[in-house]
């Protein structure tokens, strides 16, 4: 859909050692032309249009602000902090963010694919709800809230790498 595909979460991301029993974890993937740092992937991720409804959602919902200057910051490394996120862990071409509850992770990285004639990059985003214990039963459980959504959240997944794609080749 939309040159956007769900795969596996590969081995050795920060996004794996979330893909434990009762969690929900999900990887999408595409590829674009041309060498797009890291950096670039971050800045294009979180300054699409959909993505600047997320953020305007945050602001007034939970009172999570965030500007361009911040994206900027995120992607240079140079802040951990971003709307209703922190860095829980990054490196050269891949980031995990946590949300402020706890519970949800947000996950990109870049694989560059050197070809002579036909440079190109993948670019990933993924998702991880960690599950929370029922008090009563001990049983392991996402909650009904995010049961609910979850066929939104797949769809949403999808049109937002779609949509950092698109800006990436603007």
């Amino acid at each position: 859909m939309l040159s956007v595909e769900k795969c596996p979460v590969a081995a050795n991301t920060m996004l794996e050692k979330y893909s434990i029993h009762g969690a929900y974890v999900d990887c999408y993937s595409t590829q674009v032309s041309g060498q797009v740092s890291f950096s670039e992937f971050i800045l294009a991720f979180y300054t699409t249009p959909l993505f600047r409804l997320e953020r305007l959602v945050l602001k007034l919902a939970v009172s999570k602000p965030s500007t361009d200057i911040q994206v900027r910051q995120l992607a240079d490394g140079t802040s951990k902090e971003f709307a209703a996120w922190h860095v829980e862990d990054r490196s050269e071409n891949e980031m995990l963010l946590s949300d402020f509850g706890g519970r949800t992770r947000s996950w990109l990285m870049t694989i560059p694919i050197n070809t002579v004639r036909n440079p190109q990059t993948r670019l990933y985003f993924g998702s991880a709800v960690v599950p929370i214990q029922n008090a009563e039963t001990g049983e392991l459980s996402l909650g009904f809230g995010f049961q609910f959504l979850l066929e939104f959240h797949q769809i949403y997944s999808i049109l937002l790498l779609y949509s950092a794609r698109s800006n990436i080749k603007r």
